[in-house]
């Protein structure tokens, strides 16, 4: 039986049709998934805010309900963060918040940077800027994220998925009580060809408008796992010192939001929240990390 507070729809875009689902009670927050992450990937975190806000996830353009009208057609984070800004558009007239995760909070940034005046707060979650990084870690990462998809082409995508959650860290033994990971629909296998084919590759190539965003720094949280090691936290740390702006944590490793969606869910109210942020800089927290980079 259909939650009642849950509505689906299509919104027609330049090449594309979006699917998006909406959720809950109050202003607005927009979620942008990672990966082959669709608008069902946010259920469960999304359980924990929706009654304090309405809740607007999304599958990107590409994947499985959301088609493109020309799959040859080049799409890269500038062109999810225009799709984002028109889904927003259409369904509020209010500057809204906004959680991203790894290639979600590319995406954030990219609509931030793009469209100001549509964003109230953007927390960005281990966004997958490498080009930040010192070397030679910037290079490592580089070179780990083109090994992902030189396997996808060779051997397909259980393998490229493989070296994936390894070169980003990713747990799945960290459950908070009572939950449980969805299993896979047959679906998911065409939304990571997309993922592996088109959206990780233009990912490794974006490059952020540092400008645009340094106008709009005061918006940006940048935020990690708290046991997150790998890449994603030195770049959520390097974003934080580029844009001279807090870094706050979260709990788990770059899936946190998936294993441990109500701390996770908690966590995001507080940074959301206009008097609840107890956020540091990074350097405060994990000064001797940062500094030796």
């Amino acid at each position: 039986m259909r939650d009642p507070d849950v509505t689906t729809a299509n919104l027609a875009v330049p090449g594309a049709t979006i699917y998006y689902k909406t959720q809950g009670h109050g202003p607005l927050l927009l979620i942008l998934q990672g990966g082959d992450g669709n608008a069902d990937a946010s259920n469960v975190l999304a359980a924990g805010l929706t009654d304090h806000f309405t809740v607007v996830s999304y599958d990107r353009r590409g994947l499985i309900r959301s088609p493109v009208d020309d799959p040859s057609a080049p799409v890269d984070p500038t062109t999810h963060a225009d799709d984002a800004a028109r889904l927003l558009a259409a369904v509020t007239d209010q500057p809204a918040a906004v959680f991203g995760t790894s290639l979600g909070a590319l995406i954030g940034l990219a609509l931030l940077s793009r469209h100001p005046e549509q964003v109230r707060l953007l927390v960005a979650h281990e966004p997958p800027v490498t080009e930040l990084l010192a070397e030679p870690e910037r290079s490592q990462a580089q070179r780990g994220r083109e090994e992902v998809e030189a396997t996808y082409r060779s051997e397909g995508v259980a393998a490229a998925m493989k070296k994936f959650v390894a070169l980003a860290g990713l747990r799945f033994d960290d459950l908070e009580p009572g939950v449980t990971l969805p299993e896979p629909k047959p679906e998911r296998l065409g939304d990571l060809e997309f993922f592996l084919s088109h959206d990780a590759p233009a990912a490794r190539r974006y490059r952020l408008d540092l400008a645009a965003l340094a106008l709009v720094a005061d918006r940006v949280v940048p935020a990690a796992g708290r046991d997150t090691e790998e890449f994603p936290r030195h770049c959520a740390e390097a974003l934080a010192a580029r844009l001279r702006r807090p870094m706050i944590e979260f709990p788990g490793t770059h899936n946190g939001w998936l294993l441990r969606p109500r701390e996770f869910a908690a966590r995001l109210l507080q940074a959301l929240s206009e008097d609840g942020d107890d956020t540091q800089p990074a350097g405060d927290r994990r000064a001797d990390t940062v500094s030796e980079r």
